[in-house]
C-alpha cells in the first residue's frame, strides 16, 4: 500500500510542477499589472532623482501587460493553451512579486531600487525558463523577448543602484 501511495505522490508532483500555458500566461499578465500599478502609485512618493526611472518602469510594465493581453487573444496560440509547461525553479518567488510590499508615503530610494531589482531577476529568471521549456511559437518569442528586457532593465537598475550606493547619489 504504501508503494502505491508513493507512486502517486511522484505522479502528482510531476503533474504539479507543470501548468497549461493559459494559467502561465494569467499568472505572467497579473505580475507585470502588479508592477505595473505599483510603479505607478510609487511615482509621486520617490525622491525626484528617482522619479523618471519609476515612471519608465511603470510604462515598460505597461507595455509587457499588453504583450501577454494580445498573446492570450492570439489565434495562433489556440492549439497551445491548453498545454502543460514545465513550471520554473523560479515560480514560487515570481508568484511572491504579485504581492506588493508598503514602501510607506516617502520611501527611500535604495528600499525602491533593491525591490525593483529584485522583481526583475525573478522575471527575468523566469521568462527564460519558461522560454526553454515552451514550445516553439509566438508564446515562446514572447517569453525570450522579456527575459531580455527583464535583463536589461536589471541591468539598469543596477547602475543607478551602485550610482546611488557607491558615488553618493544618482
Amino acid at each position: 500500500m504504501s508503494d502505491d501511495r508513493e507512486g502517486r505522490s511522484g505522479a502528482y508532483e510531476r503533474i504539479r510542477s507543470k501548468k497549461t500555458l493559459q494559467e502561465i500566461l494569467e499568472v505572467a499578465t497579473s505580475f507585470e499589472k502588479a508592477a505595473r500599478d505599483f510603479y505607478a502609485d510609487l511615482v509621486p512618493k520617490v525622491s525626484k532623482n528617482l522619479r523618471y526611472l519609476v515612471e519608465e518602469l511603470a510604462q515598460e510594465e505597461q507595455q509587457h501587460f499588453d504583450l501577454f493581453s494580445k498573446l492570450a487573444n492570439n489565434p495562433d496560440i489556440e492549439t497551445q493553451i491548453h498545454d502543460l509547461v514545465q513550471t520554473p525553479v523560479e515560480d514560487r518567488r515570481f508568484s511572491d512579486y504579485i504581492q506588493l510590499p508598503d514602501l510607506g508615503d516617502n520611501p527611500d530610494d535604495q528600499s525602491v531600487l533593491q525591490y525593483a531589482m529584485g522583481r526583475e531577476d525573478a522575471a527575468m529568471k523566469q521568462y527564460r525558463e519558461l522560454a526553454a521549456s515552451t514550445a516553439p511559437g509566438p508564446a515562446r518569442d514572447l517569453f525570450e523577448y522579456l527575459a531580455n528586457e527583464e535583463t536589461e532593465h536589471k541591468r539598469e537598475l543596477e547602475k543607478t543602484y551602485y550610482q546611488l550606493v557607491h558615488s553618493g547619489g544618482v
